[in-house]
């Protein structure tokens, strides 16, 4: 890949992009060469922003593709790309000259349009979201079908990554936050590293040039030594296992120097520098068979002292998207070096992942599997496309663990899952009524943290109920989505549980008034169904109220009219007089949660709406008045962001918080190394009441790590 990069890079001409294509396609047909001639005629006027001839572009993508598989359907619609949406081609014309097959594919591309990440702000008014998150969506899901559009798309997004330069500052770091977001890890899933690590460092290198040129300047100037540590590694672990049986052409050593990005990850992790990182080196060892693979496991381990920590057999327990390796890390004189260890056919699918399976000239296809499940549980039942956004790519950004179920069945999962993941992994319905679980034949809750190799049996219940507070928990999409889906069921029955209690407490002085009154009232007064968000909007409140009493006097009925009282830090609505505001202690809302009040003398006790005890008096009809968190009072907030290291960073910051109306109470700088990003902590003030719009503002404007409330509203 990287040569072939490398030649792509200077291509100046169409002779010269024909002429790379034909060296790595190597046997094309007719119907590929009728490809080539109507997407040069087609894009015969267009030029690109370099300048260049627009037919280039295609014509590089389709040579990246044929590296990655050998499927001429694939590289035919490589070629053809651009050609539905660019010129005057129509679909059906592709079909009838080159088939359903590769139609199909043209019309996947043609769909799917750029991703702009500054664009997506979780805002249901902004068009522009609404469009991009749309077009995400068709692009993951159209996958399912014919996963090779993704295939031959990261091959288009990896050539227009290779010609940035042309664009201007803002749009290079448009595309390459986007393409680090999106499409390497949609590489990683598919488990292409050829084109998930060349992406990554591409991107890497715009959105944080400084860094990068500091590990490629730090790399360069030392790549003699670690060239020559590299060979000298190599050289010792092919007489070892020439020593331990295996003869030559029964395996293969080879070393490399690890991608820059790779690097960046671990000083972030670490909080290191380049010249702390004791692993820039790392050896491949390729063997016949897989038993084969432990032969030299063994022989490593008795030669080279081990870090057992770092231990990782993929080969047991392959990865989600294909991948098998064994990974350990040993000490040698010169420090630390790791080594993958794998079969030459598990190394075809850790370069090229589900593509290995196009890649053979004779039809036939690799051994190793690759599980598209992931893939297929990006169907989310949620309306919302943002959510979905923020949903698929929480799922692509994660490292694995695998677990099994009693029957042996793998399943991955995200590092930190707990036992509920598991549970809507295998099936939306075993999430909802999931009770405990059994986790290596001990029961556990359903919170409780899976590690690798876990095996787990969920126990199940017709009556269990889904708790809102573990949304948060959870880190699967699948998970957090059917808990979400429960729980706006839930918020909506407490909605106008509580809205009628509200208004049937404010008729409760009028004479002849009861609750099968109120609700008649609803329809009376045509009300719609959005009447019921009463019990947390003012204005919606003050709507229906005056409804009500307007209808009440029309009937010649005498209220006594609610008053607004500002009782601690809340507003309250009641036609009592209201002397003290307390908790109940069973749910503990924070400041900015949405509550409900229950009136009880004239005592207000406050709940959190979804709170289980509150649901259980709502459902009894006990009296309710209208309460929300008063926007006098101020709420204070943790905020971690990560800030590349530069000068003048501090103040852009200070100043963007400003315009935000957030006041800085406390900062503290956690500077990691001189190249490597900052973390800032910092504890904030606002008066914006709602925590979901703030948090929506932050991160449009930073690299939001965490978002902690400090107001504890028991303690106010």
């Amino acid at each position: 890949m990287e040569a072939l990069l490398d030649k792509a890079l200077n291509v100046s001409s169409i002779e010269e992009a024909q002429e790379l294509l034909r060296v790595y396609h190597t046997n094309p047909t007719a119907l590929f060469h009728t490809a080539l001639n109507l997407a040069k005629e087609a894009h015969a006027p267009q030029k690109r922003k370099s300048g260049e001839p627009y037919i280039i572009h295609p014509i590089l993508v389709a040579t990246i593709t044929a590296l990655v598989s050998n499927d001429e359907s694939m590289v035919i619609a490589a070629l053809l790309h651009d050609v539905v949406e660019d010129t005057d081609y129509k679909i059906n014309e592709i079909e009838e000259i080159f088939g359903e097959d590769v139609a199909h594919m043209v019309e996947g591309l043609t769909k799917i349009e750029d991703i702009r990440e500054v664009e997506l702000i979780p805002s249901s008014s902004d068009k522009k979201l609404i469009s991009s998150a749309m077009t995400f969506r068709k692009m993951l899901l159209s996958s399912i079908k014919d996963v090779r559009v993704l295939v031959v798309k990261l091959c288009d997004r990896l050539h227009n990554m290779t010609t940035l330069e042309a664009l201007p500052v803002h749009k290079q770091q448009r595309i390459a936050e986007e393409t680090m977001v999106v499409y390497a890890p949609i590489a990683h899933r598919l488990g292409i590293s050829q084109l998930k690590n060349r992406l990554e460092d591409l991107s890497f290198s715009y959105i944080y040039p400084e860094a990068y040129q500091h590990i490629e300047s730090y790399i360069e100037s030392n790549s003699q030594n670690l060239q020559l540590k590299l060979n000298t590694f190599v050289r010792d672990i092919q007489k070892l296992l020439k020593e331990n049986g295996f003869a030559e052409g029964e395996v293969e050593v080879f070393g490399r120097v690890k991608h820059y990005y790779s690097m960046y990850q671990k000083m972030q992790r670490k909080g290191i520098g380049i010249d702390e990182i004791l692993d820039l080196i790392a050896i491949r060892i390729l063997v016949k068979e897989e038993i084969d693979c432990y032969k030299v496991l063994g022989a490593l381990h008795l030669n080279y002292k081990p870090i057992i920590s770092r231990f990782k057999d993929y080969v047991t327990l392959p990865k989600e998207n294909g991948y098998s390796t064994i990974h350990t890390t040993l000490f040698n004189d010169d420090g630390i070096v790791e080594a993958q260890i794998r079969t030459f056919e598990m190394h075809k699918t850790a370069e090229f992942g589900i593509a290995a399976h196009w890649r053979y000239k004779d039809g036939r296809q690799s051994k190793q599997k690759v599980n598209l499940q992931w893939l297929e549980t990006l169907q989310y039942q949620n309306d919302s496309v943002e959510e979905f956004y923020s949903l698929a790519k929480g799922d692509l950004f994660v490292d694995d663990i695998s677990v099994f179920s009693p029957d042996g069945d793998i399943y991955t999962l995200p590092r930190e899952s707990v036992v509920l993941d598991f549970a809507y992994t295998i099936h939306s319905d075993i999430g909802d009524k999931a009770v405990s679980a059994l986790v290596n034949k001990r029961k556990k809750s359903l919170l409780t943290t899976l590690k690798n190799g876990d095996i787990i049996r969920i126990n199940t219940d017709e009556n269990a109920k889904v708790h809102c507070s573990w949304y948060d928990t959870v880190k699967t999409s699948k998970a957090k989505d059917g808990i979400r889906s429960a729980c706006n069921q839930k918020l909506k029955a407490c909605d106008k549980l509580a809205a009628i209690n509200i208004l049937t407490e404010l008729v409760s002085s009028c004479k002849n008034v009861d609750i099968r009154d109120v609700e008649e009232m609803f329809n009376v007064c045509t009300l719609k169904e959005s009447a019921y968000k009463m019990t947390s909007n003012k204005d919606i409140y003050e709507e229906v109220s005056s409804k009500f009493f307007t209808k009440l006097l029309a009937s010649k009925i005498r209220c006594k009219q609610p008053k607004e009282f500002i009782k601690n830090h809340f507003r309250v609505i009641a036609n009592k007089r209201i002397s003290k505001m307390e908790f109940d202690y069973c749910c503990h809302p924070k400041i900015g949660d949405e509550i409900v009040g229950f009136l009880e003398q004239n005592t207000v006790v406050i709940h959190h709406k979804l709170c289980q005890e509150a649901y259980k008096k709502m459902k009894a009809q006990k009296a309710m008045v209208f309460v929300t968190w008063a926007d006098t009072k101020s709420v204070r907030y943790q905020l971690i962001i990560s800030l590349q290291n530069r000068q003048g960073i501090l103040a852009d910051l200070l100043v963007k918080l400003a315009k935000l109306d957030l006041n800085v109470l406390n900062i503290e700088l956690g500077i990691k190394s001189s190249e490597s990003a900052e973390f800032c902590k910092l504890e904030v003030e606002t008066k914006e009441d709602s925590r979901k719009k703030l948090e929506e503002k932050l991160s449009h404007k930073f690299k939001l790590i965490e978002m902690i409330s400090l107001n504890d509203a028991y303690n106010k």
